[in-house]
């Protein structure tokens, strides 16, 4: 849909970015295709074609915001690090906020969403 309705229908480079994307079958819970970009973003040609694409859709929209400054936590996963960032903004000294994590193994990604509130005195 996406392809025909922006005039790439045919357009060989969207084969080369689908070719680029690994699929990992039933991650992360079954009946769930999920798209790895990482293959995406080592393959330099496909990334080219992406970007390309993208500045292509954009260029002429007269876009004049783009995402503000962030603050970020980084936390120990028990496969490595990863990083939690939230909008400086988003969230209002005192205000309340609920913490939703779907999926708790070390506890280390509702750890760093309870240091980035605690950072913005929420």
């Amino acid at each position: 849909m996406f392809a025909a309705e922006n005039g790439l229908k045919g357009d060989p480079r969207l084969q080369a970015i689908s070719e680029a994307i690994r699929v990992v079958p039933h991650f992360p819970k079954p009946g769930i295709m999920f798209q790895d970009i990482t293959t995406l973003l080592l393959d330099h040609k496909a990334f080219k074609h992406t970007v390309d694409i993208f500045v292509d859709r954009y260029r002429d929209m007269d876009i004049s915001v783009v995402a503000g400054e962030v603050i970020s936590e980084a936390y120990e996963l028990e496969y490595g690090t990863d990083c939690l960032e939230m909008h400086v903004g988003a969230v209002q000294p005192g205000e309340r906020a609920l913490i939703i994590d779907d999926l708790i193994a070390t506890g280390g990604t509702l750890s760093a969403a309870i240091t980035l509130l605690g950072t913005v005195q929420a």
